[in-house]
């Protein structure tokens, strides 16, 4: 009895090398697909709050575009339409949105 686990658990090793292989190529993808591109989209939108400054167009999240009238410190006042300000948290501000309305 004891001989033929041992047989069994010897037989098994290449597989076990397989499973470990598959599980080590989904972890590639996972990071490669997942979450590099997720920290490569937070760090831009990190540098993109950082660069606002006045006289940039940019729309917030909601789909409010504006032209940014001042900057403080986590607030950023828009002037919507003839001089009708709004004033938004910087982080309501969206890096997709506003790099489509750039030309």
């Amino acid at each position: 009895m004891i001989n033929q686990l041992l047989l069994q658990a010897g037989g098994g090793s290449p597989f076990m090398s397989g499973q470990f292989l598959f599980l080590l190529g989904m972890v590639a993808v996972f990071y490669f697909f997942i979450i590099r591109p997720n920290q490569k989209k937070q760090k831009e939108q990190k540098r993109f709050l950082t660069e606002i400054k006045k006289g940039d167009d940019v729309v917030t999240i909601g789909g409010m575009h504006g032209k940014v009238y001042s900057v403080e410190d986590d607030l950023v006042v828009l002037d919507v339409d003839k001089g009708t300000k709004l004033t938004f948290n910087k982080s309501a501000l969206s890096v997709e949105s506003s790099k489509s309305t750039k030309k």
